[in-house]
């Protein structure tokens, strides 16, 4: 297997099989693999029907593997040469899981489910509408954000609102930094964020970015951006908000659903990575689907 560095001009080959794929996991987005590029040090090798990711972490190397089609044994002994034996595959879903338990009895496997990395996915038209009972608490806080602010303004996201985004990513940052200023590992999490976010910025319409933002009297209160994972799913790559602007998170996430083309069917929310509070917030609005995420090791028995 040959893999190279991954570029913006991978966007066409990935995508024409990542899209159609059916594999919603928010970590095939190609603007995430772009903006995550230097923190793993990504690498792709594109074959046919199969994208095969190789990821460097921590010294470890890691591989994603986006297919249509069943994994097959000789795909799997390829990345075991390419691992010297000793293979690591992310992000694999429960089938995959199953597929890997049927293809060779020398295969010795160990499963290892990620909770934290499981993927909410949710019906576009449920966080556009909120119809239903079950999401009576999301109305009313939609129904008092427009009731104090009755002109607030839903904008696209656009070139121009780029500082406007990074000045409230920026109060944001100093809140989340004062909160876990005893938490480094959060801290170094949040100063890479902001760097993903330049490169986003930096190549918005090379991306196939779509982004949406809230306006109250002139200034931005929140933001929300991301691309497409699949041809019916939209993977939500980042959304900020004022705090103080109590409904701001509420009004930008229905919005944006509701502005979003039709042809996505579903919105990919990301994970939660063990967050208490962001756990239960991504509950709350009932997910459609809870998108499993496995790490399996694999070695080869003589």
């Amino acid at each position: 297997m040959t893999f190279h560095q991954l570029a913006l001009s991978d966007r066409e080959a990935m995508q024409a099989v990542t899209l159609p794929s059916g594999r919603r996991n928010c970590n095939y987005t190609f603007a995430n693999l772009v903006g995550w590029q230097f923190w793993y040090y990504t690498e792709v090798c594109i074959l046919e029907n199969t994208v095969v990711l190789r990821y460097t972490f921590d010294g470890q190397r890691a591989y994603m593997v986006c297919t249509s089609e069943a994994l097959s044994l000789e795909l799997i002994e390829a990345l075991l040469d390419d691992s010297n034996g000793d293979l690591t595959l992310i992000g694999l879903e429960d089938s995959q899981v199953e597929q890997l338990s049927t293809l060779n009895s020398k295969l010795s496997t160990n499963v290892e489910p990620l909770r934290d990395q499981y993927d909410y996915i949710y019906r576009r038209t449920d966080l556009a509408t909120l119809h239903g009972r079950h999401l009576d608490a999301k109305r009313n806080h939609i129904h008092r954000f427009r009731a104090e602010h009755p002109d607030f303004e839903y904008r696209p996201l656009t070139t121009e609102s780029f500082d406007e985004c990074r000045r409230l990513t920026e109060i944001w940052q100093e809140e989340k930094n004062q909160n876990d200023n005893e938490n480094e590992n959060r801290n170094e999490t949040i100063n890479a964020e902001l760097r993903v976010m330049d490169t986003i910025f930096s190549n918005w319409d090379a991306l196939g970015m779509i982004g949406g933002s809230i306006f109250v009297d002139g200034r931005m209160v929140a933001f929300t951006y991301g691309s497409a994972v699949t041809t019916d799913t939209f993977d939500v790559c980042v959304e900020k908000a004022d705090r103080h602007v109590e409904g701001a998170f509420a009004i930008i996430n229905q919005q944006f659903a509701e502005h979003l083309p039709e042809q996505y069917v579903y919105l990919n929310r990301e994970e939660d990575m063990g967050i208490p509070g962001l756990r239960q917030a991504k509950l709350s609005y009932h997910p459609e689907i809870l998108l499993t995420y496995n790490v399996v090791h694999i070695t080869k028995n003589d």
